[in-house]
């Protein structure tokens, strides 16, 4: 049940109207070159960008969770016009002039912020000029909506916290469905650039990485989701995967926001470089 301080965020959400549910996303973001490649990555987000507003609900406001955006505590972005940050190197002119200028939503992060609450009932923090929008984020939306005319706001990580605290703070979100949120968790279900293969040896997979990979998606399918946030438990193959592991988190709070029996359906299931998983899925909307 919602506290009062809860129903209280939740009417200054009047904004955005009730819908029908929205559906959940987690997107293997991969190599930032994805945003600009013609390959089947980027046609793939294309494609399912086009499905919202025919097949699927239009979003009213998009919540993305980056693996880029790692803080002290939890925090939103709060302003109104944020920036398209180009957190990379070492890559051509052409990724660095991308922008994606869709507006924010300072009101519904506001909102956000007193409904949702961290460990210790402290409400998230606001950044209203520091952030922005991380490639994590605008890498995937630019290719699903491509009019940047959908408010977009980011809720960075706390790295120094378990995953079951980043799973518990994602389960408050779900509410958020009903109004027209869709929830993107933005990162990869294996990421070790250390071990990334260059050139035409790149398609094949490590074993490790398969590994880790149909591991995660089998607890996936099976609707397995508490599963998810006790991946360290397994062992050699999980710090394989992630020598770090902030790719991983975003995939704890797109799932955080569903029912374990909600319909899914899994894309862009193969690999690069041969340890990163693009392995991708959708929830909802079957």
């Amino acid at each position: 049940m919602l506290s009062t301080v809860d129903v209280a965020a939740l009417d200054r959400l009047a904004s955005l109207k009730r819908s029908d549910r929205m559906p959940v996303l987690f997107l293997g973001h991969g190599s930032p070159m994805n945003a600009i490649g013609d390959n089947e990555y980027r046609r793939s987000w294309q494609m399912l960008g086009a499905e919202f507003g025919s097949r699927l609900p239009r979003p009213q406001l998009i919540l993305c969770i980056s693996a880029h955006w790692l803080t002290e505590g939890w925090w939103l972005t709060a302003m109104d016009r944020p920036k398209t940050i180009h957190d990379f190197g070492g890559f051509p002119q052409e990724l660095f002039d991308q922008q994606y200028p869709a507006p924010g939503d300072a009101a519904a992060a506001r909102a956000i912020a007193m409904m949702v609450r961290q460990r210790g009932a402290k409400p998230l923090g606001l950044d209203v000029d520091e952030w922005g929008l991380d490639h994590g984020a605008w890498s995937v939306l630019k290719p699903m909506f491509a009019q940047a005319d959908i408010p977009v706001i980011q809720l960075s990580m706390d790295y120094s916290r378990a995953p079951e605290d980043h799973y518990a703070l994602a389960r408050q979100l779900k509410v958020l469905r009903e109004r027209g949120v869709l929830i993107v968790g933005s990162g990869n279900i294996v990421h070790n650039l250390g071990q990334m293969q260059r050139g035409a040896a790149g398609s094949q997979a490590y074993d490790w990485a398969l590994e880790f990979d149909q591991t995660i998606g089998g607890y996936l399918q099976q609707g397995n989701l508490d599963a998810l946030q006790n991946f360290q438990k397994l062992g050699h193959v999980a710090k394989m995967a992630h020598p770090s592991h902030e790719h991983y988190l975003p995939l704890l709070y797109a799932a955080g926001a569903v029912d374990a029996r909600e319909p899914m359906r899994f894309f862009n299931t193969s690999f690069q470089g041969g340890s990163i998983s693009m392995r991708s899925v959708v929830w909802g909307g079957a």
